[in-house]
């Protein structure tokens, strides 16, 4: 495949890779279905060298939150996020910080009466990019029936505005987010449900177990992540026969190329494209 020519995309093993598209190409439209995390996977890292917006600092940086919030949720931002990226600590060592940075954050937003009626023109005035690409990512997928599942650590009402502005919230798609909680009054009061970070997707993905024993005969597996704790997206999938795994590495690439390659079976490195996963794609549908 001459897409994986492009100096983006290292493999630790290519025969295995070759071995797992064969198999889920033999396996057609009928097995596969898509898990993938959203903010940095789905959508852009950067732009001309300028990071794009998360769901979160969408929210973060938009007008209806004070300048006094907006200066709180940055410091938590600059503090935990290089918590988050260390490639020095271990995913148990980082998760009670994602656990303190996620709830300080929403403790402060909650605070802010953020009104449900405002976010869509949120959206549309935010830097928000989806990675080049993804109308025929979507739209593919959704010709051929294949079930994806957006498993994001990020706001789902925020997510859901994002791909229905982007013309590809398609009936095959579902989101499982961090919802926000309104009062009849469509004011912000809390957060639904648990809690889901960037580290504790292992949990998620056994609290949906209903969603994926649906989906068992879909036994065929590409899982899109920008995180290692992405990798645990598809605990909850019954009866995988196949499953390549797909990593796009935006930050700090050097020190963490490695534990990439060794966890992903193709990593992105820097690609703000959806190349790659389109072409395996058109093989496989």
């Amino acid at each position: 495949m001459p897409q994986f020519e492009k100096s983006t995309v290292h493999m630790r093993d290519p025969e295995r890779v070759e071995q797992i598209i064969c198999g889920l190409i033999k396996g057609g439209a009928s097995k596969l279905q898509i898990i993938t995390d959203f903010d940095m996977t789905l959508s852009k890292f950067a732009v001309n060298g300028k990071r794009c917006p998360t769901c979160h600092n969408i929210i973060d940086n938009c007008k209806l939150v004070t300048e006094d919030c907006r200066q709180k949720l940055l410091q938590l931002k600059n503090k935990y996020y290089p918590i988050e990226i260390d490639p020095q600590l271990t995913m148990e060592e980082k998760y009670p910080f994602m656990v303190e940075w996620y709830f300080k954050s929403h403790t402060l937003l909650v605070e802010q009466r953020i009104e449900k009626d405002k976010l869509a023109e949120v959206v549309r005035e935010s830097e928000a990019a989806l990675r080049e690409g993804f109308e025929q990512f979507f739209d593919r997928l959704q010709q051929h029936n294949v079930p994806v599942f957006i498993f994001s650590a990020g706001l789902g009402d925020v997510l859901e505005e994002i791909i229905r502005q982007a013309g590809v919230y398609h009936p095959n798609v579902k989101v499982v987010s961090n919802f926000m909680d309104f009062d009849d009054n469509g004011v912000l009061k809390g957060f639904k449900g648990e809690l889901i970070h960037v580290y504790n997707k292992h949990d998620g993905a056994l609290r949906n177990t209903e969603y994926f024993k649906q989906m068992k005969e879909y036994c065929n597996i590409i899982l899109m992540g920008d995180s290692l704790g992405d990798l645990s997206m598809a605990d909850g999938a019954p009866n995988v026969e196949n499953m390549l795994k797909i990593g796009f590495l935006n930050d700090k690439v050097e020190e963490r190329l490695d534990k990439y390659l060794d966890s992903y079976d193709i990593v992105l490195v820097k690609d703000e494209t959806l190349e790659v996963p389109n072409a395996i794609l058109q093989k496989v549908l």
